[in-house]
């Protein structure tokens, strides 16, 4: 007997032994459209560890700073030839392939809270629509995150849609810019080196530039003191997408864990980022000379609709922007966040 249960065991750890020696590891260069050192890096960079850390160095991740293999926006094409593995990016940068990939990355004020985009990816069918812009590209989309909701910074109060009419607004060309103009504002197109300079001097009245926290540190609130918080403009989506071909040959155990893994990544980076806004909005407050304005909901809800005029402009560019003009719409309707 106690031999029979000795040659079973050791049948047993045989057997284990060779599972493990077969167990494939699997290692991946990602590239960032952030640089090193970047707070947006730097949770990137924790997701890698973790995915390390659960698939018990299975996989290991090499995540390369922005332009370290190719341009910030060649990225989608070399993921797809296989000169990268995967990418974390911002969505937007893939819109002169087709104006979908800008809609669904950043359709201007569609949004008012991270958690709003990412339950419309997560379950308003984004990520069904990423996955058919991504495929025939050689990509898989993994999941999503985002750097958070920008925050707006003004010379002047914005209590609403209506306190736009004739303000001189930086605001990117595109998209961005088309809102602001719908809106009644004055868009204007500068650099992000001189929204500092143009606001302190009046050549602007207010910027799209970027979260309350930098925003703050940056100086900003002090030359433009009637910032909007939260911010009803602008809110990123940004990609972790990996070479479709790559993705499949994984087992499922894995695929799994990258899953699960970029949606842990995704939740602390968002609310991160949000204790560093509530960090910098009290440091705000306690500045007499700074007045926080927050938009009410009908505002925002008024904003949408005007935005959602641009939205069908751009739908009409292409079969795919349409799909996602019609689903973004469905779901903001549903949700009521569409003025009706």
């Amino acid at each position: 007997m106690t031999f029979k249960w000795s040659a079973l065991a050791g049948a047993a750890i045989g057997l284990i032994m060779a599972s493990g020696a077969n167990a494939q590891d699997y290692t991946f260069r990602f590239q960032s459209s952030d640089p090193a050192g970047n707070p947006n890096f730097e949770y990137q960079k924790g997701w890698t560890d973790l995915v390390n850390q659960r698939s018990e160095g299975r996989v290991k991740i090499e995540l390369l700073p922005v332009g370290s293999v190719v341009e910030y926006n060649e990225t989608l094409e070399a993921v797809g030839a296989g000169i990268l593995d995967g990418q974390i990016c911002d969505t937007s940068y893939w819109a002169g392939r087709d104006p979908a990939f800008g809609l669904i990355a950043n359709p201007v004020g569609a949004w008012s809270d991270p958690e709003q985009m990412i339950d419309f990816v997560e379950n308003g069918g984004g990520k069904e629509l990423m996955a058919e812009l991504l495929e025939p590209y050689g990509l898989h989309f993994i999941g999503v995150s985002t750097p958070g909701l920008e925050a707006f910074v003004s010379r002047v109060p914005l209590d609403g849609v209506d306190d736009l009419k004739g303000v001189k607004v930086r605001a990117p060309e595109g998209l961005i810019g088309a809102v602001f103009a719908a809106a009644g504002a004055a868009p204007v197109n500068l650099p992000s080196s001189e929204v500092y300079t143009s606001l302190d001097k009046g050549v602007v009245d207010a910027a799209d530039y970027s979260v309350f926290s930098v925003n703050q540190a940056q100086g900003l609130n002090d030359v433009a003191p009637n910032p909007v918080y939260p911010g009803f403009h602008s809110l990123p989506l940004v990609e972790v997408s990996i070479n479709k071909a790559k993705w499949d040959a994984l087992p499922e155990d894995l695929q799994t864990i990258l899953t699960e893994t970029v949606k842990e990544f995704q939740q602390t980076q968002v609310n991160g980022l949000k204790e560093r806004d509530a960090a910098a909005v009290a440091e705000a407050e306690e500045n007499p000379d700074i007045t926080i304005h927050n938009w009410s909901d009908e505002d925002r809800a008024r904003f949408r609709s005007i935005a959602q005029g641009e939205w069908e402009k751009v739908a009409a560019n292409s079969p795919m922007s349409q799909k996602v003009y019609d689903t973004l719409s469905t779901y903001l309707t549903e949700k009521g966040l569409l003025a009706q």
